[in-house]
């Protein structure tokens, strides 16, 4: 009797069947997991590229003292500040820039001091953009599932008007 029931279990622990079920089942999570996790990282990466080639193209836009045409309005001129987020959003089509995540700043000294830089001064550009993080288990470790993605660039103003 005792070795009828040991052979059973024998033969039972040598069946495979449904092994690969079981499998499927660890695996499955942790390649999801890794994919949106993919998909994340290259969203973050695709943000702060654009804005790092936006914010540099809204400098050199800056630094000419140039205006752009108003888009609401295309006989007048926008101001300068205007201009550089117009030409910075014109940088960033796949981007929603709101006007607060602009910062402009003067280097007086030694300091960046908030305000927009005048003929011959250096000036700094600088745009926010805040991330949402897709993937749920990853975005528990970033405060609010956000990250935030900054982008600075900082030349000096020709001697322009």
């Amino acid at each position: 009797m005792r070795r009828r029931l040991s052979h059973r279990i024998v033969r039972l622990l040598r069946d495979t069947a449904g092994t690969n079920m079981i499998e499927a089942a660890i695996i499955a999570p942790l390649l999801l997991l890794l994919s949106f996790s993919i998909v994340d990282f290259s969203g973050v990466f695709y943000v702060w590229l654009a804005l790092e080639n936006g914010v540099s193209q809204a400098t050199r836009l800056a630094v000419t003292g140039n205006t752009v045409a108003d888009p609401t309005n295309p006989a007048a001129q926008l101001d300068r500040q205007n201009s550089v987020i117009q030409a910075m959003r014109a940088a960033t089509p796949t981007l929603t820039l709101d006007n607060g995540a602009f910062a402009f700043s003067t280097l007086v000294g030694n300091t960046w001091t908030p305000g927009f830089a005048g003929a011959g001064q250096v000036g700094k550009v600088s745009v926010t953009y805040t991330w949402r993080i897709m993937t749920p288990i990853i975005s528990r470790f970033f405060t609010n599932g956000q990250i935030q993605i900054t982008a600075n660039s900082a030349m000096k103003n020709e001697s322009f008007q």
